[in-house]
């Protein structure tokens, strides 16, 4: 079966796109040490469920999924059971966004819920 041109560069358009937006997902130790050790930008949104900014902050981050050229993945470690990342993040409040390009931490929000302030901050380890 033969795909017509027209369909065929609209899915390979859509791939690209998806492959250069803000991914969101889990935390994992996994996925964290994978970014870092590719050198790669990633962040992690300290939340916790019971926190209304977190919430809002949430509510940014989703928003930000359109935005075009933001290559980072946002890792959402839970801020109640992730002591362990919290101390090796010096992290004392929850609705923390640690962002980071490998090792080296770029940026650090806390309690900012605005999406230009999370853009920009997202934006610094590109």
């Amino acid at each position: 079966m033969k795909i017509p041109k027209l369909v065929l560069s609209t899915l390979l358009a859509f791939g690209a796109m998806a492959a250069h937006a803000l991914d969101i997902q889990p935390y994992s130790a996994a996925a964290l040490a994978q970014a870092q050790k590719a050198d790669m930008p990633v962040a992690l949104h300290f939340h916790a469920d019971w926190c209304p900014t977190c919430r809002a902050q949430e509510g940014a981050l989703q928003q930000l999924k359109s935005e075009k050229g933001l290559d980072i993945t946002v890792l959402v470690a839970n801020y109640d059971t992730e002591k362990a990342l919290k101390k090796r993040f010096n992290v004392r409040a929850q609705s923390t966004l640690v962002v980071l390009h490998g090792e080296k931490e770029t940026e650090r929000l806390v309690g900012d819920t605005s999406r230009v302030g999370i853009l920009l901050a997202l934006k610094s380890a590109l």
